[in-house]
Parts: C-alpha cells; structure tokens; sequence
C-alpha cells in the first residue's frame, strides 16, 4: 500500500486540484511505470464524482480509466440512516467495486475495477476502473442518428443482461449486500416518506407535513397487489437509460452499482419502464427505445424465468413511487444541509411528475 493509502485524513474539503494530486501519487502505486495525464473531472452525476484519466505507461501503452468517488462536499447531521443523507441499501464504494468485480468476472456488461480505496483514505471511499468509450447522456441515445441502430436492439439487450445477471450465483456476491425483498422495500419507502413529511413539518418555515394523497393511494394499491413467492438473487437497482454506455452497436457496458442488493429481479424489469427514464420518449415505455416484448423475449431466451407482465407491472408502480420519494428526498439533503447542490433541491419539484403517472398506472392496472 502507498503512502497515500495511509493518510487518513479525510475527503471533505479537497479541491479538484487536490483530487488530481492525489489520484496521480495513488495510481502510480498500482499501475506500472508510467504517469497519469488528462486528468479531468466530468460533469453530471448527482451521487457521486466521475474523473476520467489516462494511463500512460514507460512502453507507451495508454489506457483509459474512470475515479468514481465520494463528493467532497457533504457535510453531516450526526445521524445515520436516511437522516445523515443515505438510503438503506446504498453501498459505500469499497463494496461497490467488490459487486462490479464480481459481475465482471461472471461475464457481465461491466468495466474491470483495477483498485478500490477504503472511505478513511485522504480521496474518501473510491475506485478506479477501465473507461468504456460510448454516451451515457441518454437524450442522446434516444435521438442522435448514430444511435438510430443500437434502439432497434437495446430493448431485446436489457433482457440478456439482466438474465445474466441475475443468475449471479449469490455465494459469489458480496457478504454485505442488503437483502430487500418487496415488503421490506415498500416499508422503507414508506417510513422515508413520513420522515421527510416530518423534517418539513418540525425543520422548515412550512411549517406543516408534505401531503401527497397519489402516493397514498399508491401504497395502498401496492399491499394489495403484492406479488407472492418471487425467487431471490442479485438486483442491480438501478438498471435504466441514463446508466449504460452505448455504441453505434448497442451497450457497451451498465454503470452505477452502488444500489446492488439481493431482492426479485423483476424490480429491476419494472425500474427500466418507468416513465421518468423515457426522456419523453413515451411511446417506447422501455427506456425510450423499445417494447416490453421485446424486453421480455430477451430475458427469457437468454435464461431468465417466464416474466409475469403483471408482476412487472407491479415494479414499474412501485419503481415509480420510489423515484417520486427519492426526488423529495434529494430535495431534503439539500434544505438539510448535508449537501450544497441547486441541482439537488430542484429535482425536488419532480415529484409531482410521478403522482400523475401513478394515478395512470394503477388506472390501466
């Protein structure tokens, strides 16, 4: 380990400048002679820091590379759970490069993780793997000519994936990865519902609880349909447009692991239809691009179980209740002052977005 490995000082409070410096000293430990150069930090990502650099070896190899870490600028209530500013599930990045290595040595659709660093390391908890040249912006993918191929296959691709991953054996996957079968999962998104409702009502001028009768209806509707006896393994949790690196000849590659838990893979069938990640692209309810036939013919002949279009449908519902919860949840980390992040606080007003297409939903249900 390097002496950078050492310092325990922690990640809050570094510049970008800072970051390279450190990043630099930290892959010279692992790769062999050479230098890092074009160092850059990306744009995007609410979550997490994305920095792309090059490895530039003494033999004049070069190779691309992404940090993926911990933003620096996060502050703290002292509490933990949902209040400090984390989900239930949600991996810290030593565990989510374990996940990714363990996916990518399955087979799956993933970029080698070269090193992981632990979250007391002087650049917070992060890790380095191989950059996939491809978008990931998904307005592009759904309407840039290049990409006009890629959408006649990508929908029937999701299915093969997802077959493949989630036949993971689960003694492979990492031992502290969440188990989150359906009711579990419907009873945190309903205890981060009240608790936020709460915070609005006792920490801000308005002074009363957030009221969202869509969502109550929602949960409702959800106990009620709740689908019995699903099998359990792995489940990306966040497997949508807007995570995939794609080529003129389809995905390349599925980012963003750090929601990885053990639970029904038909979660993430439905997570990949909700409306949210069309890009007003509505008439293709697969991601923008493509059919749920096609999805489903995908994931069966590549191995997976016989898809039940009403259980997906379920996930889809509940999918979408999460991600109108998670936008005022965002919103929260903000007013709370855990993160300083406009981007943050207006995701907030989306949540309203979401209780129309619930109300939809469980119309055509």
């Amino acid at each position: 380990m390097s002496a950078a490995s050492r310092n325990v000082d922690t990640a809050p409070g570094l510049s970008d400048s800072d970051v390279a410096g450190l990043l630099e000293k930290e892959a010279a430990a692992y790769f062999p002679a050479g230098k890092a150069k074009n160092i850059e930090k990306m744009s995007g990502g609410a979550s997490r820091e994305t920095w792309s650099f090059d490895w530039q070896g003494a033999d004049g190899s070069s190779t691309g590379l992404i940090l993926r870490r911990d933003p620096g600028n996060t502050g703290s209530t002292g509490e933990e759970g949902w209040r400090g500013g984390k989900t239930t599930y949600s991996l810290d990045r030593t565990t989510e490069a374990e996940l990714q290595r363990t996916v990518y040595e399955a087979g799956g659709l993933v970029a080698k993780v070269h090193f992981a660093l632990p979250e007391d390391h002087s650049l917070g908890g992060c890790y380095v793997m191989d950059r996939i040249e491809g978008e990931v912006l998904a307005p592009r993918i759904l309407r840039d000519e290049a990409y006009a191929g890629a959408r006649k296959t990508m929908a029937r691709q999701c299915g093969e994936i997802l077959a493949g991953l989630h036949a993971v054996d689960p003694a492979a996957l990492p031992k502290n990865l969440v188990q989150m079968p359906v009711q579990p999962l419907i009873a945190y998104y309903r205890e981060l519902l009240d608790g936020i409702s709460e915070f609005y009502r006792d920490n801000t001028k308005v002074g009363r609880p957030e009221y969202h009768p869509a969502f109550e209806l929602t949960f409702r509707w959800l106990e009620q349909n709740m689908p019995k006896n699903a099998p359990s393994g792995m489940v990306h949790g966040d497997f949508r447009n807007g995570n995939f690196v794609v080529g003129a000849e389809g995905i390349r590659a599925v980012l963003d692991w750090e929601l990885g838990h053990v639970g029904d893979g038909m979660e993430d069938l439905g997570w990949l239809c909700v409306r949210a990640w069309r890009f007003g692209q509505h008439d293709k309810p697969v991601g923008g691009f493509g059919q749920r036939e096609d999805l489903f013919a995908g994931y069966e002949d590549a191995g997976g179980r016989k898809v039940d279009p009403k259980v997906v449908h379920f996930w889809e519902v509940l999918g979408t209740l999460k991600w109108g919860i998670i936008c005022m949840f965002q919103a929260y980390k903000h007013l709370s002052g855990l993160i300083d992040s406009f981007e943050h606080m207006a995701i907030g007003r989306r949540a309203c977005e979401n209780e129309i297409d619930l109300l939809k939903l469980i119309e055509e249900a």
